[in-house]
């Protein structure tokens, strides 16, 4: 026969498993608590860098790579054909203005100038005797013309005589003709003579100009070769660097061609390539910007190379200081182009967690936590990326890193 069960026995049994059901949810909830600790996704702070949102001017460039060389290269050719005697420096070699480089054989030169010189010296003596002669030709003449002035006053003085005595029955009509026909001739004869006078003293300085300028075109002649002559000499216009020399002693060389190549070193330029992509934005007259160790050399293009080899684009940049003391020859340099500058934007330091594109997800950090976000880029060079969203303001920071792992998040947790 059954008993009845207890009260007390009842309650307890109740309290039992009251106290189990508490139990068995303190652990489900101690369990979904560990879970979620241990599935919150979360990384510690020194992992990542950051930047700092602020505002300041940015220039979008296209970067480039330059190369520095000499902003002149001169060229020193034969002065004559001849050949090649002596030569003294090699390329490589640094020289300052009147350093001999090389000599040439002046043998044949030096002979064709004593001949101009010769031929010069005859020229100017032939001035001096046809100055004399044109000088005794002239007082000749004017002799000539006094004789045939006083011959004409004697027969003045005849026919006058002649015309006298036919006046008194002492001559005849025809002696007075005879007379007057003599004093005509000697009259005609003496304007001949003063005509001739006169042509020769208007003609005197003009022979002799003729003259003086075949002595003039000589004279330059031999100041030419003299010059040749000491070409042969071939010495540094002013310091440099000498680039390339023919130094085939003994070749013989036509007049005009390269004998040396001399850099100048007091001032460079920039030869500079970027990818050919940027073909369309690379403009004559940019202004660009060069990073020369710890400073920025600007300058402006000043021409692009019409071919495209290799997939890039060539120009040269005119440095607004082709003479700063740190600039080499050759030295390998960062060159950007300035496309657009903006004078008062947001910006943030350029990192990896950039990719070019136009919206980014960017990493923004909030209390502990970083919070992804959505922002619209601009634009962007080396050194800082225009941020053009209002969900972004001064004094934020940014995780700049790659964030390729944790793209799939919406929040990390930042220990």
């Amino acid at each position: 026969m059954d008993r009845p069960i207890d009260e007390r026995d009842r309650a307890r049994r109740h309290r039992r498993r009251f106290l189990r059901v508490i139990v068995a949810l303190a652990v489900i909830a101690l369990a979904v608590w560990g879970l979620r600790s241990v599935l919150k996704p979360s990384a510690k702070s020194r992992d990542f860098r950051y930047a700092t949102v602020e505002r300041g001017p940015l220039e979008n460039t296209i970067a480039a790579s330059g190369l520095v060389t000499p902003s002149y290269e001169q060229q020193l050719n034969a002065p004559i054909g001849t050949e090649i005697e002596e030569v003294l420096l090699r390329s490589g070699a640094r020289v300052e203005g009147g350093d001999l480089i090389m000599r040439l054989n002046r043998e044949f030169i030096q002979l064709d100038l004593n001949s101009r010189v010769s031929q010069l010296a005859l020229s100017q003596n032939s001035i001096d005797l046809l100055e004399l002669e044109l000088q005794r030709d002239l007082q000749e003449l004017e002799y000539d013309d006094q004789i045939k002035g006083l011959q004409v006053a004697a027969a003045e003085a005849r026919l006058a005589d002649a015309q006298r005595l036919q006046e008194i029955g002492g001559a005849t009509a025809e002696e007075v003709e005879q007379a007057q026909t003599a004093l005509d001739i000697l009259q005609l004869e003496k304007s001949k003579l003063e005509n001739e006078l006169a042509y020769r003293r208007a003609s005197l300085a003009g022979r002799v100009r003729e003259v003086e300028l075949q002595a003039d075109i000589e004279q330059q002649e031999v100041a030419e070769l003299e010059r040749k002559l000491g070409l042969t000499e071939v010495k540094a216009p002013g310091p440099g660097v000498v680039t390339w020399v023919n130094e085939r002693i003994g070749e013989q060389v036509a007049e005009g061609s390269p004998l040396v190549r001399i850099a100048d070193l007091r001032s460079f330029h920039i030869e500079a390539t970027c990818s050919d992509r940027y073909a369309d934005q690379v403009k004559l007259g940019q202004t660009v910007r060069v990073r020369l160790n710890d400073k920025d050399l600007l300058g402006q293009i000043t021409t692009i190379k019409p071919a495209v080899a290799n997939n890039t684009l060539e120009f040269i940049v005119a440095l607004e200081q082709p003479d700063d003391p740190q600039l080499r020859p050759n030295m390998r340099l960062e060159v950007y182009v300035i496309t657009v500058r903006k004078e008062d934007v947001l910006r943030v330091r350029q990192g990896p967690a950039f990719t070019g594109a136009l919206r980014q997800d960017l990493f923004v950090v909030r209390g502990d936590q970083a919070v992804k976000l959505d922002v619209r880029v601009g634009i962007s060079n080396g050194e800082y990326v225009e941020l053009m969203d209002d969900v972004l303001r001064e004094g934020d920071r940014i995780i700049i890193s790659d964030m390729e792992d944790y793209e799939h998040l919406e929040t990390i947790q930042l220990n």
